[in-house]
């Protein structure tokens, strides 16, 4: 078809170099500012009190697990539409973003009802200490009960990524980051004539946030985004679709939900030194969360770049694109670690540390933020995998590095009876794994490069493979 839109084009015509900038630039401005949504929340609820900033930092693990669903359902959507649209099918791209509709508004009803009944259950599972679990079940009642937002927002977020749209995905992001920073401190301090809500006021300042971004979101959609349109008949489920969105975008949730179990297991291991040890790893989470953002605003342009080339069949596009994402995010997630390394005191005085959290936290910033520049990498590399019909290899990679390598070290490490020794649990993981993931892209790329070589399996229905 030659009437495709400009802004989907250009992801098979325009020099790689720009294109991810263009593509991936904006995404991770946007991405960055996103992880302001926990971390702010993290760094106002520490100044009411230690056990509230444990509390929030025990709730992470399950919002970790409501982002999976949306993000891992986004990026399967992101990347059939643009691959879809690579091979010229626009009906079937149009249908993918419609049936991410209907399953936005399951996700929402499902994990309304989990927050409602489990949220109480699943801090009692961590702590015994009362206060921390009321905290907590407040929080992550309202979090789950009003995700509304959260869900739609990657919908119509990653929908607009994928039909070469970054820039105003990255304005709907950004919009509904600074709503949540500036309500922060008035819903949770009670500022003017708003009452103190304490932590429920950090979860209503989030969840008001993000469907602002939503709402922004479906307005740039109906409004610029030429490729797809929606119409209430193509949200009718197609199973056939749903499993493709499934196939991809599975690997994506499990990695985030993988990180929900690490977070739980550290956080189980960390108890059984302090409390204080727990909110350590709960601001090391915020950090490190904060800090791998850029890399996944990288991976969510590439995604739509690797998967239309993947589509049209274009290897050395493909493999020009890997390689400067593999560059861009090494030297992103370095300069992060570096300020991390050096200034580890004003990372935990932004979390208003105590002596003793300060103590303990210094020790596991500076061991921790060096295993960062090998989580880039992976991250980097597992999103190709997916993006290239392997996405069993992005769960493997993700299994190893979040929990088949750093809970059986921290957990072996904790028999030494040293607190310290714990955080090297992080580092062996990123670093062993990155070297896995590297043989596996080898693989990967060879496969693709033979399956071009080899020409289409049919002449007479282009981009059908």
């Amino acid at each position: 078809m030659d009437n495709k839109p400009q802004s989907q084009d250009k992801l098979g015509t325009m020099p790689i170099g720009r294109l991810l900038v263009v593509m991936s630039v904006p995404m991770m401005i946007s991405m960055l500012v996103q992880a302001l949504y926990n971390t702010v929340d993290s760094m106002f609820v520490a100044h009411l009190s230690e056990d509230a900033l444990t509390a929030v930092s025990l709730a992470f693990p399950f919002q970790n697990a409501m982002i999976a669903v949306g993000v891992g359902s986004g990026v399967g959507v992101n990347a059939l539409v643009s691959r879809h649209l690579g091979r010229g099918d626009r009906e079937t791209a149009e249908r993918t973003a419609n049936i991410q509709v209907f399953l936005s508004a399951c996700y929402t009803v499902i994990f309304a009802l989990l927050g409602i009944f489990l949220s109480r259950w699943f801090f009692e599972l961590q702590t015994d200490v009362k206060v921390i679990v009321d905290y907590g079940t407040q929080y992550l009642t309202i979090c789950c009960g009003l995700s509304l937002g959260m869900f739609y927002g990657q919908n119509f977020e990653k929908l607009l990524v994928a039909t070469g749209n970054s820039v105003l995905s990255m304005v709907c992001q950004g919009v509904g980051a600074v709503v949540n920073i500036l309500l922060d401190p008035v819903l949770i301090f009670g500022l003017g004539p708003a009452p103190k809500l304490g932590v429920a006021g950090a979860a209503y300042a989030t969840v008001i946030g993000q469907t602002i971004a939503a709402l922004l979101a479906l307005f740039f959609n109906l409004r610029s985004n030429k490729a797809t349109r929606f119409h209430f008949r193509k949200m009718k489920p197609d199973w056939a679709i749903i499993r493709q969105i499934y196939s991809i975008g599975v690997p994506s949730m499990l990695t985030v939900c993988l990180n929900s179990v690490m977070s739980f297991g550290m956080n189980k291991i960390l108890l059984g030194f302090s409390t204080t040890a727990a909110a350590v790893n709960g601001v090391w989470q915020r950090l490190q969360y904060f800090g791998f953002m850029p890399v996944f605003g990288l991976n969510n342009g590439t995604i739509a770049i690797y998967s239309y080339n993947y589509g049209a069949r274009n290897y050395d596009r493909v493999k020009k694109a890997l390689r400067l994402a593999l560059l861009a995010g090494g030297a992103v997630t370095a300069a992060i670690a570096l300020v991390y390394e050096l200034f580890p005191q004003v990372m935990l005085g932004l979390f208003d540390a105590s002596d003793t959290m300060m103590a303990i936290g210094v020790t596991a910033l500076r061991i921790c933020s060096v295993s960062m520049v090998f989580g880039g990498l992976c991250l980097v590399l597992s999103s190709s995998f997916q993006s290239l019909g392997y996405s069993g290899f992005t769960l493997f990679s993700n299994a190893c590095r979040q929990m088949f390598l750093p809970l059986p070290a921290a957990w072996l490490l904790s028999k030494t009876g040293v607190l310290g020794n714990v955080w090297f649990a992080v580092l062996i993981a990123e670093s062993v794994t990155c070297l896995i993931s590297l043989c596996i892209s080898r693989f990967v790329m060879r496969k693709f490069r033979e399956r071009v070589a080899a020409g289409p399996p049919s002449q007479t229905a282009p981009g059908q493979s």
